[in-house]
């Protein structure tokens, strides 16, 4: 199967976002990239099905995670601290810990604007 195929075409693609879960991390290790992007907002309708396959395979995650906390793109830092922290359904990886902790308590004035840092102090007063 060309797994390319699994790659939402656009926002409301709901159907394809909800067949990633009959396929493994390893099935789609290619693609993980950019199945991350469909969760840069959260209010998308194929952002939801996107995000419930990422969170089970999280434990794959932790070095793409960090990329984008570490990156530019703050609205994109929040939902990745709500999907892979608040929201989380598998135990955070250290590395990670470390990365939310950062945002808490060290935040760019970028991370403050967006409430990453917000979110962030929460994940660590709910630990």
């Amino acid at each position: 199967m060309n797994i390319e195929k699994l790659i939402p075409t656009d926002k409301g693609d709901v159907e394809t976002a909800k067949k990633l879960k009959n396929y493994s991390y390893e099935e789609l290790r290619p693609i993980i990239p950019l199945l991350l992007e469909w969760i840069q907002d959260m209010n998308w309708p194929v952002a939801g099905p996107v995000a419930d396959y990422l969170a089970s395979i999280s434990e794959h995650l932790t070095d793409n995670i960090i990329g984008i906390l570490k990156g530019r793109d703050d609205v994109w830092k929040y939902w990745c601290v709500k999907v892979f922290g608040i929201d989380a359904i598998k135990p955070i990886d250290p590395k990670l810990w470390k990365e939310f902790n950062r945002i808490a308590t060290n935040p760019s004035p970028q991370e403050i604007a967006e409430e990453v840092h917000e979110l962030a102090v929460e994940l660590m007063n709910n630990s």
